[in-house]
């Protein structure tokens, strides 16, 4: 059973779409390199197989996240505890810097946000999941512990 936001299950769901939409792209391309003659040194068409397996295995993977899934959205959770989709003020105790983070089941990468995505697996979203506002936690970062202080669940 794997949690995720409503959010998450829609990007999962929309990246699917996109890797089913490329099966018949890749089978093209896979035709096309065939016709060109002599498969073993056949460059492009090793590259194309090799994107079809990878391909293959994404759809694989993401399926079998969504049938596993529950949306955590569904559930009732307490206003003051953090769960996955919370988004997040804290405070770090040694340098009074406060930002934002949201507690995501799958990173987007996306660094332009008004915040910084911590999946649960993370060394700071594990110690995030489940704190309550007031709580300080502590993070085990390769520069040492840092110590943050949970100031208000935004959404």
């Amino acid at each position: 059973m794997e949690f995720m936001t409503r959010e998450d299950k829609e990007y999962l769901e929309n990246k699917l779409k996109e890797l089913i939409a490329k099966r018949p792209l890749i089978s093209n391309r896979i035709a096309e390199a065939r016709a060109l003659g002599d498969l073993r040194e056949n460059a492009d068409y090793h590259a194309a197989r090799e994107d079809q397996g990878m391909n293959e295995a994404e759809i694989r993977r993401i399926e079998e996240r969504l049938k596993n899934s529950v949306v955590t959205d569904d559930m009732i959770k307490p206003d003051d505890v953090v769960f996955l989709g919370a988004t997040v003020r804290m405070r770090e105790v040694d340098s009074d810097d406060e930002d934002l983070y949201k507690l995501v089941g799958e990173a987007t990468g996306d660094f332009t946000l008004d915040y910084f995505e911590v999946t649960p697996a993370s060394p700071m979203g594990e110690a995030l999941l489940k704190a309550r506002v007031g709580e300080i936690i502590r993070v085990d970062t390769p520069k040492g512990i840092k110590k943050f202080e949970v100031l208000e669940i935004v959404s």
